[in-house]
């Protein structure tokens, strides 16, 4: 089974702290926990031991990502984080579980949502570098 302390520490890696860009759909963000997808959550106040309970119980859990290799559920919990846990499982079905398939996919995934509203695009350079990052991490495993 994977470990879930690995994979946040990547996570919390990259998603950083408070941050309110006005072109980011999610509002408000702190350690990737948005405001949109959160409304009753103190974004300005949570701790990090707040957020790594969020994404227990909301992308680790749900995403199943702790019943897959630990290469593969790393790249399959960080997309449920940055793309959701629907289109995360989407990814993951359609990579036949292969990571490096799964990172391929989720760039063109990408390609897709700057399509559909290109104000996104001031997004896609820090995505591509964090599939990259994801995939030297895979490289270790």
């Amino acid at each position: 089974m994977a470990d879930f302390e690995k994979a946040i520490d990547f996570v919390l890696k990259h998603e950083g702290g408070y941050v309110n860009h006005p072109d980011d759909p999610g509002g408000e963000t702190k350690y990737g926990i948005a405001k949109r997808a959160h409304p009753s959550v103190d974004i300005k106040n949570i701790t990090v031991e707040g957020a790594k309970g969020i994404y227990l119980s909301e992308y680790w859990i749900p995403s199943g990502a702790g019943n897959l290799s630990d290469a593969l559920a790393l790249v399959h919990f960080d997309t449920a984080v940055n793309c959701g846990v629907g289109k995360a499982r989407v990814i993951l079905d359609a990579s036949k579980d292969d990571a490096r398939d799964y990172l391929l996919l989720r760039i063109k995934h990408y390609a897709v949502i700057i399509a559909a509203n290109p104000k996104l695009s001031a997004f896609l350079k820090g995505w591509i570098n964090r599939c990259m990052d994801l995939y030297q991490e895979i490289k270790k495993l």
